[in-house]
């Protein structure tokens, strides 16, 4: 029997949701972090807050659901769900209480800098003046406070509302009421003073609206006195069940949504200080199987971000500006030519993502263009993806968008896009029922001479113009006739359920892609037993698949030396003697999120070489990415592209020492500090151009060459 098969599960892989929070701890770190300036320290606070909220409504519920229906599952380190959930509640209280320190630390930090959250006994003067007035016209209209009693049951409340609630006592005749006031979501949470721009001598002062509103209860409630009152906020389970027989699958999705704001409670979160009846009120009418948490301090520490739009320049990072892929501008901006001429793949966020734009821009107005399919999971409110598909529609084009309807939190937004793309002429599919279409695929057929050519986009991440500002990801772009032909198997794969009979260059999920994963692994065992280096890196987002775990283990077993770099969860125990002695992982967070996939395979070599096999994917190595998914990984093979992914990008990962995090064998994270060899991962990309972008200035060769060192 191998060792890996004799060790307890729970020595052989970290618990997923335990790892998750420990990397949202790795987020809050970094608003204490002093190297980032300190509105964007406030930002990282206000995303470990919002990441929480999420954790909630969808791992958390998920396993309170399968609590209620009484299942006895085990997670991959073999915990129950009960003891789960009490090992996720017990970490969240310690990470919800440091979010708290953090805020009153960086709240003094702000206030000797210039901007001030004033507490309810700082409201005097002309500040109280102008804050009246302010409550009077633009906040009192749209309150609805509501008794509680025999005839006003307490109301259902919304997820993430956020709830004040009060004790009072009619002065004419001391009747007690019970009144209840959701805050509306359309209040901002912060009201700035007018002062103009901040400064150390002309504070921006800033009120919370529950602040405000205490502040002039008595013109809430004229004739009451004000006993006891309290604040709350709830999350509610938010994930989606639909029926896998509906017959109309965009009638179901409506129906999902609008249950989905009736989820059950989840996360009660409730001011520490509330009185004991006012807090068993609240308990007793919204809790019930709800996790109870108890704050000292602000609720709905997400909100923070509100004020990080403060105009303050000096107290955020530098602004930067991607650039524009050079080798397009000598096409003089075609990039059908740029393409067709050489392989060409674009670094997010320091290469802009209009490149994408202008691909998709340029395939809609040229006549020669004669379809288009495009896989839509994320593209945002304001998507220009979406207008060059209607345009190329409006064009008498052919335009094919396979939108899905089950990308989390985007549902809503995914459905108005499809009404609108059906509306202009686009033919919308929606893909398989029971899998989400996780890849990211552009293809444009384009006549030439007698034939036809089709040019390819493969990204790692979404067509989100938003988010590609602050997410690392690839942007391969193709002109192989291999990549096209799968390509096209792949819209007919998710289109018309036709499995592809063979696939030239591309893996896809869920259907052999952990397969050539595991085979990739075996060959580098085989190299090892015949004498030659074996070695993997991978970057990736999530390591949680319980068979890719074991084969690492096993390549580490036979001496192959894998390095990691997993920004979030890891289930896998890196560095255990006999088990894993050649695997080290390590986790970047730092000024953008890290969410490319690359995976890098010596074939005999040491890493980086030349005749390494490299591939970029849309999936990370989890069970739903390789079963439920489909996804893509894409060989790269043009030696410029191929040596900007090996030589540039992974080696700079690895050699990241300002950002990263080294996971331990026991399960914690330490902060790598390496005074000696200081490297910051996002200023080198800032400041050094991409190699496949440069065009005939990589000739110039001005690019410094990254060198590993021994130990990395």
């Amino acid at each position: 029997m191998s060792l890996i098969a004799q060790l307890p599960l729970n020595e052989r892989f970290f618990n997923r949701e335990l790892s998750w929070l420990s990397f949202n701890h790795r987020v809050l770190e970094e608003a204490g972090n002093k190297v980032h300036p300190l509105l964007e320290r406030l930002r990282f606070l206000s995303i470990s807050g919002n990441n929480l909220d999420e954790f909630f409504m969808v791992r958390v519920a998920g396993l309170k659901g399968q609590q209620l229906q009484s299942l006895n599952a085990y997670s991959n380190d073999g915990m129950t769900i009960g003891q789960q959930l009490a090992a996720l509640t017990e970490s969240t209280r310690e990470l919800m209480a440091s979010q708290q320190e953090c805020w009153l630390s960086l709240r003094e930090e702000m206030k000797t800098v210039g901007i001030q959250v004033l507490n309810i006994d700082e409201i005097n003067g002309e500040d109280a003046e102008i804050l009246e007035n302010h409550f009077r016209e633009q906040v009192f209209p749209v309150l609805t406070p509501q008794a509680l009693d025999p005839a006003h049951p307490f109301p259902f409340i919304p997820n993430k509302g956020f709830s004040l609630v009060f004790d009072l006592v009619r002065q004419v005749d001391k009747i007690p009421v019970r009144e209840l006031l959701m805050i509306p979501s359309t209040l901002p949470r912060f009201i700035r003073l007018p002062s103009g721009a901040s400064s150390p001598q002309n504070p921006a002062r800033y009120v919370a609206i529950e602040t405000l509103i205490r502040r002039f209860v008595s013109i809430l409630f004229p004739g009451f006195d004000v006993i006891s009152h309290g604040a709350f906020r709830l999350i509610r389970d938010s994930d989606i069940e639909f029926q896998e027989e509906a017959e109309d699958l965009v009638l179901s999705f409506h129906s999902a949504l609008k249950m989905r704001r009736k989820g059950r409670v989840i996360q009660l979160e409730m001011e520490k200080d509330m009185p004991p009846d006012l807090e068993k009120l609240v308990c007793d009418e919204i809790s019930g199987d709800a996790i109870l948490f108890q704050s000292s301090g602000f609720l709905a520490i997400s909100d923070l971000s509100r004020m990080v739009e403060e105009e303050r320049p000096d107290l955020k990072f530098a602004p930067f500006t991607p650039r524009f892929p050079e080798r397009i501008m000598e096409y003089g901006g075609d990039c059908f030519a740029a393409i067709r001429a050489k392989d060409i793949i674009v670094h997010h966020p320091y290469e802009t993502f209009d490149v994408v734009l202008a691909f998709l821009q340029q395939a809609a107005a040229d006549p020669d263009v004669v379809a288009i399919k495009q896989t839509l999971y994320r593209a945002g409110k304001q998507s220009a993806v979406i207008r060059s598909l209607v345009d190329a529609a409006d064009a008498g084009k052919s335009v094919t968008a396979l939108v899905e309807l089950k990308a989390r939190f985007d549902e809503e937004q995914n459905l108005k896009w499809a009404t609108q793309l059906e509306r202009a002429g686009v033919q919308v599919v929606y893909g398989f029922i029971d899998w989400k279409t996780h890849a990211k695929v552009s293809m444009v057929v384009r006549r030439e001479g007698n034939s036809y050519r089709t040019y390819c986009h493969f990204g790692t991440g979404n067509y989100h113009p938003v988010t590609a500002r602050i997410y690392t990801d690839l942007s391969f772009f193709t002109a192989d006739q291999r990549a096209g032909r799968d390509a096209a198997q792949l819209f007919n794969y998710v289109t018309g359920y036709v499995e592809p009979p063979h696939l030239e260059m591309l893996s896809l999920s869920p259907h052999g892609l952990r397969d050539k994963l595991q085979k990739l692994i075996d060959a580098e065992i085989e190299h090892v037993k015949a004498g030659r280096p074996g070695v993997i890196w991978a970057k990736l987002n999530s390591v949680v698949d319980p068979a890719i775990i074991e084969s690492l283990y096993r390549a580490s077993q036979a001496g192959v030396h894998i390095d990691l770099i997993v920004r979030g969860i890891c289930c896998l125990r890196p560095q255990v003697p006999g088990l894993s002695d050649n695997i080290r992982v390590k986790s970047i967070v730092g000024r953008f999120l890290e969410h490319s996939r690359i995976v890098c395979f010596g074939n005999g070599h040491g890493l980086p070489h030349k005749d390494a096999l490299v591939f970029i994917s849309s999936a990370d190595w989890m069970q739903r990415n390789f079963d439920r998914r489909v996804e893509t990984l894409v060989p790269i093979e043009n030696p410029t592209v191929h040596a900007q992914v090996l030589d540039q990008i992974m080696v700079a990962n690895l050699l990241d020492s300002e950002q990263s995090w080294r996971l331990l064998p026991d399960g914690r994270y330490e902060r790598i500090k390496d005074p000696e060899h200081l490297f910051n991962l996002h200023h080198y990309f800032m400041t050094n151009p991409s190699l496949s972008g440069r065009g005939t200035a990589l000739i110039e060769n001005k690019i410094p060459k990254l060198q590993l060192r021994e130990e990395i």
